[in-house]
């Protein structure tokens, strides 16, 4: 009895994981997300205002489907989380689903990573995924 039920949790798992790759938007070809400000290795005095960039597509709000578009999603102090599935929404993945291409934000003295994702009205990243390199500044 264990064993089946271990076996539908396992297969019902790997139908949702394929069902969420199937449902995976386009993303276009040439498109990049990048940082425009900070550079990577910057000294910042905090707060740290940071402006993100989009090249071959454009911005809609999380929820408003329309070809070629998508938001932000701020990855801060973390690993880029896996491309083929919703991302998270913490402290360290912040969204932007209201198609805001800016932010100011508080970071303790100290290194910290940032890494720009791009993702669908659903919070899922494109295929493929657009993400940008990931910088580390320094805010003292």
């Amino acid at each position: 009895m264990n064993f089946l039920k271990t076996s539908v949790i396992a297969t019902t798992c790997v139908f949702s994981a394929a069902s969420v790759a199937d449902e995976r938007t386009p993303s276009k070809e040439g498109a990049e997300v990048y940082f425009i400000s900070p550079k990577n290795g910057e000294i910042i005095s905090g707060p740290v205002t940071v402006k993100f960039g989009l090249k071959g597509m454009g911005i809609a709000p999380a929820g408003v489907e329309q070809e070629g578009t998508g938001h932000h999603h701020l990855i801060i102090d973390a690993p880029l989380p896996p491309v083929d599935d919703y991302i998270p929404m913490d402290e360290n993945h912040r969204h932007f689903g209201g198609g805001q291409t800016e932010v100011t934000i508080e970071l303790k003295p100290g290194k910290h990573t940032l890494q720009l994702l791009l993702a669908d009205q659903y919070h899922l990243p494109h295929l493929p995924a657009l993400y940008s390199e990931k910088i580390t500044i320094t805010v003292k």
